[in-house]
């Protein structure tokens, strides 16, 4: 009975490892994905903000990795292995766990920093390249103007330009030197903080599920372990 219980345990764990490879390729792909899409506007949020989906990457590589020695394991039936792999796999669950809340937090008050930061890297839009590209794109990819509205750009590029041409719905000249007509209507900030906003609950959910669901890997793995300790003869 003892012997068919730790082959259950031991094919358990394998299947489920396999499994396991797999949900790490997708917390990397996750990870990578969010993590494009809102860096290209790293410019006007906090380091931490941009830090979790880098977490979550490098937890996802290291799951991949984590799921081929609990496979090995299993199939070798190593207590050693075993035990190293639950530990690991604690710490990764830590790790994630860790990140799901943080991006939880973050959701919650990142918003008065992000405006804040938008207004300061507007008034150096004229100065420093960086902030140009960095409000023209967001402001083409969004089309919007401004932090809430289009005159929040007054005064600061030049008189007689009402905001960047990137304002314009129709980019021209004619736009830029005609006061406000012609220019998106709608401010940035609600947009960026909608885009920032999904994505930062999409790494928490990840964070936090995965992180669960490897609650099952470390209690196969050390069922498996008991199973070959009590099934060697004394």
């Amino acid at each position: 009975m003892q012997s068919c219980g730790m082959q259950l345990a031991k094919y358990l764990l394998f299947g489920f490892n396999l499994i396991f490879a797999l949900s790490g390729l997708v917390i990397v792909i996750v990870g990578a994905v969010v993590f494009a899409a809102i860096d290209d506007y790293r410019t006007f949020m906090e380091s931490r903000v941009m830090g979790p989906p880098i977490v979550l990457i490098v937890a996802g590589l290291i799951i991949f990795v984590i799921a081929f020695l609990g496979c090995w394991g299993a199939l070798q039936e190593s207590c050693n292995m075993l035990i190293a792999y639950a530990v690991l796999l604690l710490l990764i669950f830590i790790i994630e766990l860790a990140v799901g809340i943080t991006a939880a937090v973050v959701r919650d008050d990142f918003g008065d920093t992000m405006e804040m930061e938008m207004k300061k890297s507007m008034e150096r839009y004229k100065d420093e390249e960086v902030q140009r590209v960095a409000w023209d794109t967001l402001q083409e990819k969004f089309e919007c103007c401004g932090v809430h509205k289009v005159d929040d750009w007054e005064g600061v590029i030049k008189p007689g330009i009402a905001a960047p041409s990137s304002c314009c719905v129709e980019k021209g000249e004619i736009c830029v030197n005609t006061s406000r007509l012609g220019m998106y209507q709608l401010g940035c900030y609600s947009k960026l903080e909608e885009k920032v906003q999904s994505s930062v609950i999409c790494l928490a959910g990840i964070g936090i599920g995965i992180a669960f669901i490897e609650l099952a890997g470390i209690i196969l793995a050390l069922l498996l372990v008991h199973a070959i300790r009590t099934s060697v003869p004394k």
